[in-house]
């Protein structure tokens, strides 16, 4: 039976396997809302009722934005999780662990996520190009019949 020595690169796999699930789930969320931005240009086009085309788009803008914050945070989590396993003497009671809450206080908190550089500026921007493609095509003519 091997020692908990032996083990070390298997644990640091399994964390490094979550970091890849939750980087991976942060890049669907971003082709999501790029998909999102299109579907609320598409309805502005096509004459849809601006408040129901600004739900359409603003709506799902910001939960995929606080979902993005939520998984980059875990992501950080779980890399201080890597650092101290790395580091750490192994022993029986941290053995596999993979419970990263004890961490929660070595990463900026959620709400301070939503703010971090590659959460801001993507969501930010998607939100920008809803709000200007609404008001664009609310603020246009109706067609004459």
């Amino acid at each position: 039976m091997g020692t908990d020595k032996d083990d070390l690169p298997k644990h640091l796999e399994f964390i490094l396997d979550v970091v890849e699930r939750h980087a991976r789930n942060s890049f669907v969320l971003k082709g999501w809302s790029v998909t999102l931005v299109a579907a609320v240009f598409l309805l502005a086009v096509r004459g849809a009722e601006p408040a129901l085309a600004m739900a359409a788009g603003l709506l799902p803008s910001l939960t995929f934005w606080a979902l993005d914050a939520y998984y980059l945070r875990q992501e950080r989590m779980f890399r201080a999780l890597y650092n101290h396993v790395r580091k750490a003497e192994p022993s029986h009671d941290s053995r596999f662990s993979l419970d990263a809450r004890s961490f929660a206080g070595e990463v900026p908190s959620w709400f301070r996520t939503l703010g971090a550089t590659p959460v801001l500026w993507f969501h930010a921007s998607v939100l920008a190009v809803v709000v200007v493609a609404l008001a664009f095509f609310s603020l246009r003519p109706p067609d004459a019949p």
